[in-house]
């Protein structure tokens, strides 16, 4: 993920370029680790995911919107989640 100069979630790796892609604290704050689609007033917005699903989720997202062809994205998602803040902790 280093090709990015903007933070990053920290559970799908989604890029954080504007102030609306970052997840909220419960009082509304910004939460800097984690996007909107992650993240929302304090809590995950699916708690039970696991890295393989949100693996399986990122690749398809990526493959729908053309960021790249799903192999190149499953390989690049299968080498950064790991060490995402969300999942090295499970570990």
């Amino acid at each position: 993920m280093s090709e990015y100069q903007d933070p990053f979630c920290q559970s799908c790796a989604m890029p954080l370029m504007k102030p609306e892609d970052f997840g909220t604290e419960a009082d509304g704050a910004a939460n800097e680790d984690y996007c909107a689609y992650c993240y929302k007033s304090g809590a995950f917005i699916a708690p039970n995911m696991t890295m393989e699903q949100m693996h399986d989720f990122c690749v398809e997202k990526m493959g729908e919107l053309n960021v790249m062809p799903r192999e190149q994205a499953s390989t690049l998602m299968r080498e950064v989640m790991p060490k995402l803040k969300r999942w090295s902790a499970t570990k």
